[in-house]
């Protein structure tokens, strides 16, 4: 077949079975999760980080200015597919995904930190996505042409993450402001449930794309594997370069690392028409990143009980 013996002519030609329908679906999920984890953030939450701006800036420095940039530069390196490489752009000027505040929390990292910077990010992340995507994209001539061919409009862009997460997220926190109580308890139900119904839309579109991902999958997989890991790694060093605390180094890392896919999948739809590089990478992003950051929060959390069950060993035969 000519797909096998060369891919590049057919990608972007593939084509993710997502309609209308489910793209209003992953809409309402996406802002249906932001939500969720806002009843949970105060603005308090925001004064601490303003009172500890180092946490704040490298949080931010790795998100947002190191990670794009690197991946700019594994770009120039390995010299993808077009479309693949404005798909691990996308992913990379993207907020970190809510998963992450679970996974900080079951790695034993600062899951409050995580919970602020997550705040944080989808507010910077207002100007800080159209603008690396835009940016990062157009230096590179084979993304600039696709950018140039789509007329990417950075504030329809802005518009549309300010809807789907910045309105969500300003609602969630009113809420929790004016109705502390009320707050708590709709979160413990919300959030658990929007996660659910989140993982259930990504099942039914991987079961609805089967064939798509069981033919095409190997042509991204390993772009995907290393982008995730290098994200995680860049987070991890970037925090213990400027020492941060180990529980602060694992939460920064997960926020680097876990990207929010579902998000990236919705603008490639929103703007680029679904382009089959593009929405193939993004998509199995946001299967594996689920897994990896499962897999790297069991490890660190594991390791971590260990740890303080030797440190109350040795207390005990003091």
């Amino acid at each position: 077949m000519l797909l096998k013996t060369d891919p590049n002519l057919v990608i972007d030609d593939i084509r993710i079975n997502f309609d209308t329908e489910s793209l209003w679906i992953l809409n309402i999920a996406l802002a249906v999760i932001m939500f969720g984890v806002a009843l949970g953030i105060s603005l308090d939450d925001f004064k601490r980080l303003i009172k500890n701006p180092k946490i704040l800036l490298v949080g931010v420095f790795s998100q947002f200015i190191l990670l794009p940039a690197l991946t700019f530069l594994a770009i120039i390196l390995i010299k993808p597919h077009p479309s693949f490489a404005l798909g691990m752009m996308m992913i990379a000027a993207c907020p970190g995904g809510n998963v992450s505040n679970f996974y900080s929390k079951m790695a034993n990292g600062n899951a409050a930190l995580s919970i602020s910077l997550t705040a944080f990010a989808t507010l910077v992340c207002l100007v800080m996505t159209p603008f690396n995507l835009q940016f990062w994209g157009g230096l590179y001539e084979p993304t600039n042409a696709i950018l140039k061919t789509v007329e990417l409009d950075p504030f329809e862009l802005f518009k549309l993450v300010l809807l789907i997460l910045g309105i969500p997220l300003i609602l969630g926190m009113i809420v929790n402001h004016r109705f502390p109580n009320t707050a708590k308890k709709i979160e413990k139900i919300l959030k658990p449930f929007s996660m659910l119904v989140f993982l259930a839309l990504i099942i039914i579109a991987f079961y609805e794309n089967i064939d798509i991902f069981l033919d095409y999958i190997y042509l991204v997989a390993l772009l995907v594997i290393l982008h995730n890991i290098g994200a995680f790694i860049i987070g991890y060093y970037t925090a213990k370069g400027f020492g941060l605390e180990k529980k602060d180094v694992k939460t920064i890392s997960m926020e680097t690392g876990i990207q929010n896919g579902g998000l990236g999948l919705l603008l490639i739809f929103q703007f680029f028409d679904g382009l089959g590089g593009m929405a193939l990478l993004a998509a199995f992003w946001g299967v594996w990143d689920i897994f990896s950051g499962m897999a790297l929060a069991g490890y660190w959390g594991r390791k971590s009980k260990v740890s303080d069950t030797s440190e109350l060993h040795l207390q005990d035969q003091a």
